[in-house]
């Protein structure tokens, strides 16, 4: 009997790691492949190459990202293999199942919850006596008397994780690790009961055994993994266990990227104080789900939380410079108005993140929130990924509203093209973080620039342009400030020198050729540094670009202090170091007097 086990992923880099704890369960019994695509691809080239396999059972991943493109898939494979058995397992059909199985009439299984032991037994079935009411944690069709009704059995008990056999071993994978997320579970559960989240429904945590997880992390790392994301549901609930696999991996990762969804508020200080001594910089990733700093917004949904620990965590992980972090909000929990949720967004903005992604809340099946819909006046999509549309305190047109937000807060801050632009616009000229991404998506969107597309000179011109509707000193913007940090940022966004700008130079030719003959001939009025070079007017042509900055460029970054007394000319450097594939640019700053500035 061959198999074909599938689903749709998000992104071609994206990989399934339910297909693979499946198949392990079940190969040495069955004829399994596994096929992944994406939600991209055609509907008709993913059903071809289905096709082509020639399966007599085809099982499908199903996620609130893929269920309607699974849809379609599932409409056309069974009209052009009738007798196809089709089974649906994963998060989005685990409930409302007799829904699913009303609304796919195509599907003749659903697998509900933990799936490797049932899914096992559901082929034995099927390839034998097709005892289904045998099955636990199955739904399936019989037919009575003409009439054909669908059947939910009782759940299976859960499993014993430490006699799973290791899903990552499989030498198809080998050639992509590399290039693909490789995802990673060492234990199952979550402690918590939020009531927006699908964890929340499973009680306690399992954990996979410790020496295993090793064994196959240093496998996947010696087999050319890259990224690793561990896909359980809070890494660090338990100290002992959390710091010895940060130690592990701390001496072991080879390069490879390892990324944890954590608990902020109970990173124990020791644990921290590891981390900022010992971890190398850039092979960590913490993801941190805040959600709300409403408290009433976070009692509503049964979410525990503690701010100022919170704030310790994020603060000193922050300050050593080693780890990225990215932290969650949801907008429209229960209790969450326009303005509660600005104080929301400006309370986490202030930590820094580098990495602010601000969701929406999504209804999702099985969950105490949507049972609960009504209590707070909840609309949302019928279909997924069952996004609100409004309740009780936040309606349509504020979601409409922090959209703006989220948008222009993808291209600009977490994308980090200005940070020394941004920063100063949000801390010194408006009002709150949150308001200025507001008022700068409003002016966005009302010139349709969500319609099109752009470049990174794009992002900087349509900046420059709000700004200038700005007058000067309204919201105490300095235009040759702003102007001055956008140039220096656009600079920095370059690993060989730039071609064209987004601005009008300021300096003509000769007067430009007059300063490279000077920085040849003067090289220690920049710095010493800059001197040792020992750059000539030719190499200078052709690896340097420079910029009048009419503030003190290096006292701002340096204090933060704004002197327009004393001017700067930039100078910044490309390509130096052959050696590297994405060679750094070098900035240097000479302080001018702005009369001579001028008059050069």
């Amino acid at each position: 009997m061959k198999v074909v086990l599938s689903t749709l992923n998000a992104k071609y880099i994206h990989t399934s790691l339910a297909l693979r704890c499946l198949k392990a369960f079940s190969e040495e019994q069955f004829d399994i492949d596994i096929a992944e695509y994406t939600i991209k691809d055609p509907a008709m080239n993913i059903v071809s190459d289905i096709f082509s396999r020639n399966p007599d059972v085809v099982g499908f991943s199903c996620y609130i990202w893929n269920i309607e493109e699974t849809i379609t898939v599932i409409n056309m494979l069974r009209k052009i293999k009738p007798d196809v058995r089709i089974i649906l397992g994963g998060p989005e059909v685990s409930y409302d199942t007799g829904f699913w199985m009303e609304r796919i009439p195509e599907v003749d299984f659903i697998v509900i919850g933990e799936g490797e032991e049932t899914f096992h037994h559901l082929l034995t079935e099927i390839e034998g006596e097709g005892k289904y009411h045998m099955v636990f944690g199955i739904s399936y069709r019989k037919k009575r008397d003409e009439q054909e009704e669908v059947l939910i059995n009782p759940p299976r008990p859960k499993l014993n994780l430490n006699e799973l056999p290791t899903p990552y071993r499989f030498k198809e994978d080998i050639p992509q690790l590399g290039s693909r997320v490789v995802y990673f579970e060492t234990s199952r559960g979550c402690p918590f009961s939020c009531q927006f989240c699908l964890s929340s429904i499973e009680v306690g945590v399992r954990y996979f055994d410790i020496e295993r997880t090793k064994s196959d992390i240093l496998y996947l790392i010696a087999n050319g993994a890259k990224l690793i994301k561990f896909v359980d549901r809070t890494f660090n609930i338990k100290r002992e266990y959390a710091l010895d696999m940060f130690q592990f991996l701390i001496e072991n990762h080879q390069g490879c990227v390892f990324q944890f969804e954590i608990t902020a508020d109970i990173m124990r200080p020791e644990v921290l104080d590891y981390l900022a001594e010992h971890a190398p910089a850039g092979v960590f990733r913490f993801e941190i789900g805040v959600q709300s700093t409403n408290d009433p917004t976070n009692l509503a949904v049964q979410r525990r939380q503690n701010w100022s620990k919170l704030v310790r965590t994020v603060t000193k992980v922050r300050d050593s410079k080693k780890i990225d972090q990215h932290l969650d909000l949801i907008a429209g929990l229960p209790l969450e108005n326009y303005d509660t949720f600005r104080g929301t967004f400006n309370d986490v903005f202030e930590l820094r993140p580098e990495e602010l992604q601000l969701g929406f809340l999504k209804m999702l099946r099985g969950t105490g929130l949507r049972l609960d819909a009504h209590k707070w006046g909840y609309i949302y999509m019928d279909r997924a990924p069952y996004e609100m549309l409004g309740n009780d305190l936040m309606p349509f047109g504020d979601i409409v509203r922090i959209k703006r937000v989220e948008d222009v807060l993808e291209k600009y801050w977490n994308a980090h093209r200005m940070d020394h632009t941004l920063l100063y616009l949000v801390d010194r000229v408006f009002t709150s973080p949150f308001d200025f991404f507001q008022l700068f998506g409003d002016y966005w969107e009302g010139r349709g620039w969500q319609k099109i597309g752009h470049q990174l000179e794009d992002l900087f011109s349509r900046l420059w342009s709000y700004l200038e509707t700005l007058e000067p000193g309204e919201q105490q913007l300095d235009h040759d400030v702003s102007l001055g940090l956008m140039k220096y940022d656009y600079y920095l966004n370059h690993n060989y020198k730039p071609r064209k700008t987004w601005w009008e130079f300021t300096m003509e030719k000769a007067e430009w050729n007059e300063w490279y003959r000077e920085l040849a001939l003067n090289p220690g009025t920049v710095s010493e540094e800059f001197a040792a070079l020992a750059l000539g007017e030719r190499e200078l042509h052709k690896h340097a670009v420079l910029e009048k900055i009419p503030f003190d460029l290096a006292t701002y970054l340096a204090t933060g202090e704004i002197n327009k007394d004393k001017h700067t000319m930039l100078i910044m450097l490309y390509a130096l170091d052959q050696t590297t594939n994405k060679p750094k640019p070098r900035p240097y700053m000479r302080v001018l007097d702005p009369v001579v500035a001028n008059s050069q």
